[in-house]
């Protein structure tokens, strides 16, 4: 029991120095790693050694997939790319289903780009659609916000599930990832978007308070002029589309049954599809997109920008390596896993964990590192030990990462003020559709262990 009671001091200030204190969460992981090594009595001489491997060992891979799945979405933004795919899907969908038209965009769109970006890209166009099709704009907020929030906690190569897979040992099987976490992503997506609707007849309650509003006042047109010559369907979305299909034929090709071979097709195939190579290749398509008269000084430019919003993002992801490194050093792992195991909750338990640190701080990315490196030595006594379990263990993390958003997070504050929603309003509207979206989730991934498990 004193061990348990250790783990929750620890996850205690973890919340503390992030929620109350204001520290970055780099810091709070990092000093919550040495906490956690003197409390559990690790030997004083191997505690540096532990933390440092535990950092040094998750960004070894994973960082580098992290710096370019970041860049990509940086271009794709620039570029008027995001743009271009919500034109294609309106285009596609046509306008006479406006939620779904929303929320598929947002699904589409959050993959590369992160989601309060998105949310501000394609603010004009929810509420010029809205005014359009006579339709609420808040029903058509919690649509789009609940389509962005459906991918940037179950796809790669958003950064969150990334690196949630690599602190669970599936760095080489994003594949795995990805192709469970774009059903369950769509149907998070579809309860989210289902809930919108109940919000059909409702208004905005606030008044001029959206931040820029001389920007925001733009229609769609205008918006979509401001970027100039757009990317074609093709070029916006190659970047991301191709990526994802290598890693997942990659994936198939390791297979052991060995689909295609074992000679050099396999070889090759496999070499594409790894997570560096593809999303090299991503990269690469990606310039493309780039408008300038002198490109190489643009893309120049876009990775030092991408490296910048990466960088807290890889400090959390080693800061948590570091912290599931001390974890895994200590008694708690297999005492945890075997008390676990005879309450038969399973999978439940790394849902409960994430949607627990979610609501607590705020950052669905801190949720989702702290998580995995806290789950990651006991998956075996939970059951979970095979490819298949550790990827629905990310994919029940990346639930509980989305329940739910509210004050402390930034996404709500990026969807009630562009949205002109209340803070009340906001609660009931999109507070209660992550909810509706993390449990509806967690539902099926619950159903998918029993069958596959």
């Amino acid at each position: 029991m004193g061990l348990v009671l250790i783990l929750l001091v620890v996850v205690g200030f973890i919340v503390l120095a992030t929620s109350k204190w204001k520290m970055h969460p780099f810091l709070a992981l990092l000093g919550a790693s040495f906490i956690a090594a003197f409390a559990y009595r690790l030997p004083i001489d191997s505690v540096v050694d532990t933390i440092t491997s535990g950092f040094g060992g998750i960004l070894g891979y994973i960082g580098l997939v992290i710096v370019l799945g970041t860049i990509i979405g940086v271009i794709l933004e620039k570029s008027g790319a995001a743009i271009t795919m919500a034109d294609f899907m309106i285009a596609r969908l046509g306008e006479r289903f406006p939620t779904l038209t929303m929320s598929a965009i947002g699904y589409i769109v959050s993959v590369p780009v992160f989601c309060d970006s998105g949310f501000i890209i394609l603010n004009s166009l929810k509420e010029s659609l809205a005014k359009k099709l006579h339709t609420s704009s808040i029903t058509m907020s919690v649509a789009l916000a609940t389509g962005l929030y459906a991918t940037h906690t179950f796809v790669p190569p958003t950064p969150g599930p990334i690196a949630a897979a690599g602190n669970l040992g599936l760095e080489s099987n994003l594949g795995l990832v990805i192709a469970a976490g774009i059903p369950i992503a769509a149907v998070a997506a579809v309860a989210g978007m289902l809930w919108a609707k109940r919000f059909a007849n409702t208004e905005p309650d606030v008044q001029d308070t959206q931040p820029d509003a001389a920007d925001q006042q733009q229609d769609w047109e205008a918006l979509r002029a401001s970027y100039g010559r757009l990317p074609s369907p093709m070029a916006a979305f190659a970047p991301i589309v191709m990526p994802i299909l290598l890693i997942c034929i990659g994936t198939v090709a390791r297979l052991p049954a060995s689909p295609f071979g074992e000679g050099t097709a396999m070889a090759v195939l496999s070499l594409l599809g790894q997570p560096l190579t593809a999303l090299l290749i991503g990269l690469l398509l990606s310039c493309v997109l780039l408008k300038s008269d002198n490109k190489i000084v643009e893309f120049s430019d876009r990775i030092s920008e991408g490296i910048v919003s990466a960088a807290p993002i890889l400090l959390i992801t080693g800061a948590g390596g570091a912290f599931g490194a001390v974890l895994s050093a200590s008694p708690l792992g297999d005492y945890l896993g075997s008390t676990l195991s005879t309450l038969g909750i399973g999978i439940l338990m790394p849902f409960i964990v994430s949607a627990g640190l979610k609501s607590a701080q705020g950052s669905s990315t801190v949720a989702l590192v702290t998580t995995s490196a806290l789950v990651a030595p006991m998956v075996d006594s939970l059951g979970l030990g095979s490819d298949i379990g550790r990827t629905l263990t990310v994919m029940a993390i990346g639930a509980g990462a989305m329940t739910v958003s509210h004050a402390n997070d930034s996404f709500f504050w990026v969807v009630s003020r562009f949205s002109r929603m209340s803070v009340g309003l906001a609660y009931r509207a999109q507070t209660l559709a992550t909810l509706v979206q993390g449990v509806t989730a967690m539902c099926l991934i619950y159903v998918l262990s029993l069958v596959l498990l």
